[in-house]
């Protein structure tokens, strides 16, 4: 895993500033400490910071190659998991390899098959080619969007980065208009796909590429969803599925450097985990909170704790297990440093926990498995088999729409205004959720949940954790996130996938055998948050802290209302993470990002 960034002139007439593409690397130094490299042609740039993973030796980059004539470039920030076909098939061409690093891999099949090469790739991956033959730049992003991409235009240049702040560091000013608000008060963590919460500074989206030439700055898409009829028995779901699911494991155990798998003792953890396991011997880390045994408040989103199912699992499985704690102190004081990280006010403590918990797996670890995507996949989610829920007019995982924006001035938030913008852009989403004409209601339903699940709330999970890791030099691959099983699934009936009513009853059969009955059969448990009353207490006196300081949440927030919700107390707001010690966290990180990001409001 490593960091890209760079600058285009697209009129081919202008000098770039050494200068401001060293400031964009170092900015982003944090992704990659194993080295850094810069390319520089005639009006382009490229910077890369390295993280080795493979090759360790020879992978340096940007890497150049030669064909036919042509020379070309890659700067690369990802893994490839079929490397070794592509290698093979590449080789009978008469490409000789120089590293067994997959960037070399990409680069020779770009020049082989041009734009193509993208239906070949099973992996992660953001990176940027400089094509000698054709004259061009060309920029790709893996299908379900796991790696970052983001750019923005200053004028004549074209500027390109793993994270916003490559972006910010480069000059770009850090403003905030209406949709970059409402994004941050009605859909945060979530943003719309394309775009981000500052003005100008867009991404590509998953199974995106684009092009830059002498005709301009063009984006096309690659691959989409596709809907077929599915025409399969129970037991061939089964069958395919665990072939699928058995594959991409094991394809994703393969590195250089220490590996390990993230096991909360859920069902999709545990799914991952009994699959590497069966290759070979693995070390496992489960996450705990100090003070949750005592404190720990069950709900219908989180009827129970991981701590004793985590133990069981790897008991089970005979992995070397690993239990990190964090201290409701630790995770509080982490929050300044996770905004910094992810750019914008994401996930409070469900961001800051995970980036303490990275920092001490780096100690003995590089790379993890870890079982996001598996929800939005097999249907997790309460959405998945309440209709009520999917067919509001507004995201489903969004209990109290109104609850964070409230707490705002009116006249800054304009709430009516925010709400109808974003319900537009809800139901354009669904218009665009691939279907077929013989879909049953039901399997419309299930369309229409993993769509919106894919792109909007799968997407922000996997920002959080590709930005929380890679701030630790942690590289996190999630093997639910191949497009096989994603096209197989997507496609299987409805009531194959919620028999008798369980959620995820096609992943449970798949694992049969596999894992103990208990894990089995246990309910969905969402990522662990502190339950300790003593986390609370430290992040209500931070917020007051910075109340006093007459920040823009001084300004902004309507403290009678947010006094009336802290008596209240209870629920959620975003789904099955966010209750009201969330809440007071995330308005310490809006405060805290305004702040350190100098970030300007235009409403």
């Amino acid at each position: 895993m490593c960091s890209i960034c760079g600058i285009a002139d697209i009129t081919g007439k202008g000098e770039i500033d050494d200068k401001r593409l060293e400031e964009m690397n170092n900015s982003l130094r944090h992704r990659g400490s194993d080295g850094f490299g810069y390319y520089k042609a005639k009006n382009i740039a490229f910077g890369h910071n390295r993280l080795a993973v493979m090759d360790v030796e020879k992978g340096k980059q940007p890497l150049q190659t030669t064909r036919n004539g042509s020379n070309y470039t890659i700067i690369y920030n990802g893994e490839i998991y079929n490397t070794a076909e592509l290698r093979e098939n590449l080789k009978r061409q008469g490409v000789v390899f120089k590293t067994s690093c997959d960037t070399e891999v990409v680069l020779e099949c770009y020049a082989a098959y041009g734009d193509n090469c993208l239906e070949m790739l099973n992996g992660i991956y953001a990176f940027a080619i400089h094509d000698g033959k054709r004259d061009l730049l060309f920029f790709a992003r893996d299908r379900f969007g796991v790696k970052p991409f983001f750019y923005a235009f200053d004028g004549d240049f074209l500027l390109f980065s793993s994270e916003i702040k490559g972006l910010l560091s480069a000059g770009i000013k850090p403003v905030v208009d209406n949709i970059g608000l409402w994004q941050l008060l009605y859909l945060s963590p979530a943003t719309i796909p394309g775009i981000s919460v500052f003005e100008g500074i867009k991404e590509l989206k998953p199974a995106e590429y684009a092009v830059l030439d002498k005709e301009g700055f063009r984006i096309r898409s690659y691959w989409n969803l596709p809907a077929f009829e599915w025409k399969g028995r129970r037991h061939d779901a089964v069958e395919q599925t665990k072939t699928l699911l058995k594959d991409t494991v094991k394809r994703q155990l393969v590195s250089d450097v220490p590996l390990c798998v993230l096991l909360s003792g859920g069902l999709d953890s545990s799914a991952v985990t009994a699959f590497a396991a069966a290759e070979g011997e693995i070390s496992t880390y489960s996450f705990e909170y100090e003070g949750n045994k005592d404190s720990f408040v069950k709900s219908m989103f989180q009827p129970e704790s991981d701590e004793n199912y985590a133990r069981q699992v790897a008991s089970f499985l005979g992995t070397n297990h690993s239990v990190l704690t964090a201290t409701s102190l630790e995770v509080a004081e982490n929050l300044p440093n996770a905004t910094f990280m992810r750019d914008f006010p994401g996930q409070a403590d469900i961001d800051s926990s995970l980036l303490y918990f990275c920092g001490k797996i780096k100690e003995r670890h590089t790379v993890a498995l870890s079982g996001e995507c598996s929800d939005e996949l097999f249907g997790g989610y309460p959405w998945f088999y309440r209709p009520e829920m999917l067919n509001s007019d507004f995201f489903p995982w969004i209990h109290e729409p109104d609850l964070r924006i409230s707490l705002f001035d009116e006249r800054a938030a304009k709430p009516k205004e925010g709400y109808a913008y974003l319900s537009e852009v809800f139901k354009n989403s669904l218009d665009d959720c691939p279907m077929l004409e013989g879909d049953s209601r039901v399997m419309r339903n299930s369309r229409k949940a993993t769509w919106l699940s894919m792109n909007y709330f799968m997407t922000s999970l996997l920002e959080r954790k590709d930005r929380m890791s890679m701030a630790k030099g942690v590289e996190i691959r999630v093997p639910f996130a191949d497009h096989r099983l994603w096209e197989l699934v997507f496609n299987i009936p409805w009531e194959i996938k919620f028999e008798n009513n369980v959620e995820k009853s096609l992943l449970r059969e798949v694992m049969k055998g596999y894992l103990p009955e208990d894990i089995l059969n246990r309910k969905k448990s969402p990522y662990p948050k502190t339950h300790n009353p003593e986390y609370m207490k430290i992040v209500s006196d931070m917020l007051d802290g910075r109340l006093k300081k007459g920040g823009i949440l001084s300004q902004l927030l309507n403290i009678k209302k947010l006094n009336e919700l802290k008596e209240k107390g209870g629920g959620t707001w975003l789904g099955q993470l966010m209750s009201t010690p969330q809440l007071i966290a995330w308005l310490v990180q809006f405060d805290c990002w305004f702040e350190e990001k100098g970030v300007v409001l235009k409403v």
